[in-house]
């Protein structure tokens, strides 16, 4: 067989004896092939790294990542979802996913309103809730999505509207750019009756929802991906050292904000907004630690749900060890 077809039947037999516990006798009978065709297939997945072998640390479990991050960060809570490194970054954040629709219905309640920045992350959430009736609740997009292409309703509102008919709240959606052409548009934009009213609202929010966005994300952030920046927005990224945003308002490595211009353009809420409320920020993949950092340098997080992988990737990075 050829390299590729190979690679194939290695990850399978591996799939088989690591994820299922099979023999590697149960394994070749079910691919009808001999046990030490099935033992060479393990050991080519292992030196060609298609399986990563490691040694589980008890001193490294989530419970410990977690308490580091709360201690070094000063967060009010960090949650990390166990998860397998071999698993991939798709699963990773499947299981980040599932967990935060969990943990949300245990604190969201009636009479509250729940600002979301849409995205990768948070549409993956919207898919794993679970249905809770609640009472005069309200769900508040805290972005705009259209851009030069669409005016990305159909995109958010479905994510928005996911929520809204699974705590049986009210949606408010917010249809303006992610980005304005102009800022000088934005601010005439703003005065306007009915966008304050959605203004107040978003500042009014008792519990926002958001992930951070990353240009280089093994799952793409759908700012990036999705046709909301120009080539011209990218070089201005990379110049001005951005790491990351959180609904679409950027900040720098070391957490801040301000006199950045294009977040003069955006659409997102000021990231004050984050520092003073409840944010339940949910990240899954290591293309967002640096980002991850920053933001949690820059106070942008009081609550973060995170995968085990990325966890340790960022206590290994970011925490250092103390003598």
């Amino acid at each position: 067989m050829d390299d590729q077809d190979k690679s194939s039947e290695a990850i399978r037999a591996a799939r088989m004896y690591y994820y299922q516990n099979m023999t590697t006798e149960a394994i070749a009978h079910e691919l009808n092939i001999s046990r030490s065709t099935v033992s060479r297939l393990l050991s080519f997945a292992r030196s060609s790294g298609l399986i990563d072998i490691r040694i589980i640390d008890p001193n490294e479990h989530p419970q410990l990542l977690e308490k580091k991050i709360v201690e070094h960060f000063k967060i009010k809570q960090a949650h990390v979802v166990p998860v397998p490194d071999i698993a991939g970054e798709v699963e990773w954040l499947a299981r980040v996913a599932q967990y935060t629709a969990n943990y949300l219905n245990s604190i969201f309640e009636s009479n509250m309103i729940l600002g979301i920045a849409w995205g990768t992350t948070i549409s993956g959430v919207s898919k794993h809730l679970r249905p809770k009736a609640t009472h005069n609740s309200q769900i508040v997009q805290l972005n705009g999505a259209g851009n030069t292409n669409t005016m990305g309703i159909d995109y958010a509102s479905e994510i928005i509207v996911r929520f809204a008919q699974n705590y049986q709240a009210v949606a408010h959606l917010f249809p303006v750019p992610t980005f304005f052409d102009y800022a000088a548009t934005k601010q005439v934009l703003w005065k306007e009756r009915s966008i304050r009213r959605l203004l107040d609202l978003q500042n009014q929010a008792d519990l926002l929802l958001y992930s951070i966005g990353a240009v280089n994300a093994g799952i793409p952030s759908q700012v990036y991906s999705g046709g909301y920046l120009e080539e011209v927005d990218y070089v201005d990224l990379k110049k001005r050292r951005l790491v990351g945003d959180v609904a679409t308002v950027f900040f720098r490595e070391d957490g801040s904000f301000n006199d950045i211009p294009i977040n003069d353009r955006s659409s997102g809420p000021n990231l004050e907004l984050f520092q003073n409320k409840h944010g339940i920020c949910v990240v899954s993949g290591l293309a967002k630690v640096k980002g991850l950092a920053a933001a949690l340098k820059g106070r942008l997080i009081s609550d973060l749900i995170v995968d085990e992988p990325t966890a340790r990737n960022l206590v290994d990075n970011y925490i250092l060890p103390v003598s």
